[in-house]
């Protein structure tokens, strides 16, 4: 699903498989069969993870359990909107609806960080410190809640754990049984 959903995305470029792609998607499968709860993914740049974590896991995800609801969040609204969009794409594409044929975009709810299927389910994706009222999810997908140089900051490293205590972390709509997944570099 991960190479194909890469082609897919970029089909100009050259997939280079490696065993750190099996190694994500085997925590993946974990986490949607609810054997893990939370997973911190930390590789460098350029090593495929957002791409497997934050596109097509939460594609997968819902292809498989159309009703959950999955709040993505990334340090930009332009980086989460691209990986949304992304997602979307590949819901969209003929190969993902032969795939799952159960799960479909609904109409009713169809925006580019906002999308329901018809299962009622879907993806809410917004950037770190965006709003989250009134939403919840199922799985949470913290893609990069840092830009590089900011990891260094405390005031930035402060202000983000406090956003992940005070307004994300109440956004599990189960917090025993639902999983926050984290990438960073």
């Amino acid at each position: 699903f991960i190479h194909r959903t890469f082609l897919t995305l970029c089909p100009a470029e050259l997939y280079l498989h490696n065993w750190h792609i099996d190694a994500i998607a085997w925590h993946l499968e974990q986490v949607a069969a609810g054997i893990i709860k939370r997973l911190i993914i930390t590789l460098p740049p350029r090593s495929l993870k957002s791409s497997c974590a934050s596109i097509a896991f939460p594609a997968w995800l819902l292809g498989r359990r159309p009703d959950l609801s999955i709040v993505c969040t990334s340090y930009s609204a332009e980086l989460a909107s691209k990986a949304a969009l992304d997602s979307r794409s590949i819901m969209n594409s003929l190969w993902y609806q032969r795939l799952f044929p159960r799960t479909r975009i609904s109409r009713l709810r169809d925006q580019e960080c906002d999308f329901m299927t018809t299962r009622r389910g879907g993806r809410f994706t917004t950037s770190v410190g965006g709003t989250l009222t009134g939403r919840g999810g199922n799985v949470i997908i913290i893609d990069d809640p840092l830009k590089p140089e900011d990891a260094m900051s405390d005031p930035r490293r402060t202000a983000v754990n406090e956003w992940f205590g005070r307004t994300l972390y109440s956004r599990l709509n189960d917090k025993r049984n639902d999983a926050i997944i984290v990438i960073m570099q």
